[in-house]
Parts: structure tokens; C-alpha cells; sequence
């Protein structure tokens, strides 16, 4: 049975995740700073609440573990988001590193995707201002900093423009670099699909490295 550590594992996203993760047997260490809001109970889950600025202390939480999947993020409403995402993700890399574990997949964001060659959805005005610093921060985190990451085998998976909670359909599409539309030009994924999507690339990689997205 393979052993996972999820950070951030109270969040919209990381939520689904860990339902998937256990629902698929997987030993689960979730991590989050609220664990009053894992309401879940599976005797394959150990609930940690933990601050993973700190690269040692992410080291110890991932060790023997067979990989690590980041759902972390330093809140949509904090001011400080944009520093606090370019801060805390090298610490999180490094701390994994330092535990040894090789493989870590990342909740990405659909705002570095491209629209066009050289245009990105944050490019084209569409995103509400209040949400520009985080998109910009986890874009500059997987363009500055994980793209140049050489030591772990590393996938960036982007959701779709627009992130659903809609049932779990396992019917979908995947690519690459550019945002998934489907016949009416929408972009959407529900969260259940996404998090489906996220434990298949777990189960039998098929990325490396690299980033991914998905869509209907």
C-alpha cells in the first residue's frame, strides 16, 4: 500500500483529493492548518497539523513516504499570497527532497495555461483583481522555480478555467500547456474529476516533469 503525505489537505481541492486517496486505499498523512476541518475518518489517515514553511519540518513529515501530492495554498483572502506562494513552495521542494522522497505532484493553477501562442489566461483580463497575486505567484513558482527543479520527478497539474463541485463523472480530457475548452468555448473540470485524475497520476505515471491540465 502505498504511503502519501497531502498538503494542504483541507482546502476545495485538497479535500477531494483525500477522498479520492482513501477511497483508493492509499495511507494517508494529511497536513493542514485547520484539522478540525477533516471531517473524514479512515483508519489508513493520520491527521498532522503542521507549518510547512518550515523545510525541516516538511522533511520529517515526508519521510518514508512514497510520495507527495501539494495542495497548499497560503489562502485566497491573505494579503500577503503572492510572497507567501514563492516563499513556502521552494521549502516545501527542498524539505522533500531532504526526506528522500522522489515524486511530487502539484495542484496547479489554470492561470498560466495558454489561450493563444503566448497569451495565458491571466494574460487576457478575464481574472478578478483580488485573485491576480496568487495566480501570479504559483505561475512564477512553476515557470522561475519547479521548471528548474532537476532532482525530483515533479508534475504540475492545472485544472480547468473554471473548477467545479460537480460529481465525480470520470469523463474528461487531458493535454498539456494549453487550456482545455470544450464545443461552447467553456472550460471547466469538477473537483471530483480533477482529484480522480490527480490519484490516476499517481497510480501509473504518465508525466514527468512536466505540467498537465484537464478539462471536458
Amino acid at each position: 500500500m502505498k504511503k502519501i503525505v497531502l498538503i494542504g489537505a483541507t482546502g476545495f481541492v485538497g479535500s477531494a483529493i483525500l477522498k479520492e486517496a482513501l477511497q483508493r486505499g492509499y495511507r494517508v498523512k494529511a497536513v493542514a492548518r485547520h484539522l478540525e476541518k477533516i471531517t473524514v475518518e479512515n483508519p489508513n489517515l493520520e491527521k498532522i497539523s503542521a507549518d510547512v514553511s518550515s523545510v525541516e519540518t516538511v522533511k520529517e513529515l515526508c519521510k518514508g513516504a512514497d510520495a507527495v501530492i501539494s495542495a497548499y495554498n497560503p489562502g485566497w483572502t491573505n494579503p500577503d499570497i503572492y510572497e507567501d506562494t514563492l516563499r513556502v513552495y521552494p521549502a516545501i521542494l527542498k524539505g522533500v527532497k531532504e526526506a528522500g522522497v522522489k515524486r511530487i505532484l502539484i495542484v496547479g493553477g489554470a492561470g498560466s495555461l495558454y489561450v493563444s501562442p503566448g497569451v495565458r489566461v491571466m494574460d487576457t483580463g478575464v481574472l478578478p483583481e483580488e485573485i491576480i497575486p496568487g495566480v501570479k505567484g504559483l505561475a512564477e513558482f512553476y515557470t522561475d522555480i519547479l521548471k528548474k527543479e532537476e532532482d525530483l520527478d515533479w508534475v504540475f497539474f492545472s485544472p480547468a478555467g473554471q473548477f467545479v463541485d460537480g460529481g465525480r463523472t470520470g469523463s474528461y480530457r487531458l493535454g498539456g500547456d494549453d487550456l482545455i475548452t470544450d464545443a461552447d468555448g467553456d472550460s471547466k473540470i469538477s473537483v471530483e474529476d480533477y482529484a480522480k485524475a490527480m490519484i490516476d497520476e499517481l497510480e501509473s505515471p504518465q508525466h514527468h516533469k512536466e505540467r498537465f491540465t484537464i478539462g471536458y
